[in-house]
């Protein structure tokens, strides 16, 4: 029986996230914007609630298609906002478009959304080595300034700690604790240097 964080739970959706996805490094502007587009979508809810519904947002925001998204018009709004699939809040629905457009002016700028996300950590993942959950923080000095770029450049529900939460995601950071089996498993991948690529969230 492999051994776990102890957020993974039993849930069958939740385990699988650890074991395939959380943590694990991205290097693809649409599976990033996704990711920035749920941890925007989760603020006051549970990640399990915004796992359930990711099928949904898909459906609902063509597969994270940054350039699609950019162009949603007012009818889109009211679309996303009568459909039961996906959380309802105007604001994150309009967050979520307002920063398709940030993230092409990005990848206009830096050559990639990557390119400009990843600077901040040296191109390489943090390894860290928490021992129990209650150890990994919420925020770091390197989300503080994720957060103030990205919040300059017109995003929003970007906060420090939504930063901070993208960034374990994303594998920007290890904090997998050490004797979760994922924890070696991609500190291993790391010092090889031969770190994956993921595609968009649920589609690698």
């Amino acid at each position: 029986m492999k051994n776990r964080c102890e957020w993974a739970g039993s849930d069958p959706l939740y385990v699988k996230y650890h074991d395939r996805e959380w943590g694990t490094p991205l290097h693809d502007d649409r599976g990033l914007f996704e990711f920035l587009v749920l941890e925007g979508a989760q603020a006051g809810l549970s990640w399990l609630t915004i796992l359930r519904k990711r099928d949904n947002y898909r459906k609902a925001f063509h597969r994270f298609d940054p350039r699609k998204v950019a162009r949603y018009s007012a009818a889109d709004v009211r679309r996303l906002l009568a459909d039961p699939g996906i959380v309802r809040n105007r604001l994150k629905i309009e967050s979520a478009i307002r920063n398709a457009r940030g993230v092409l002016a990005i990848a206009d700028e830096f050559g990639s959304f990557d390119s400009f996300l990843w600077r901040y950590v040296d191109y390489q993942p943090r390894q860290n080595a928490w021992r129990s959950l209650a150890e990994l923080p919420s925020r770091t000095a390197l989300s503080d300034r994720m957060s103030k770029d990205l919040k300059k450049r017109g995003f929003s529900f970007v906060g420090t700690t939504i930063c901070y939460a993208f960034m374990q995601a994303v594998g920007m950071v290890n904090d997998h604790v050490v004797g979760c089996f994922r924890h070696e498993e991609l500190k291993r991948i790391a010092r090889k240097g031969d770190l994956p690529q993921r595609g968009a969230r649920g589609t690698a």
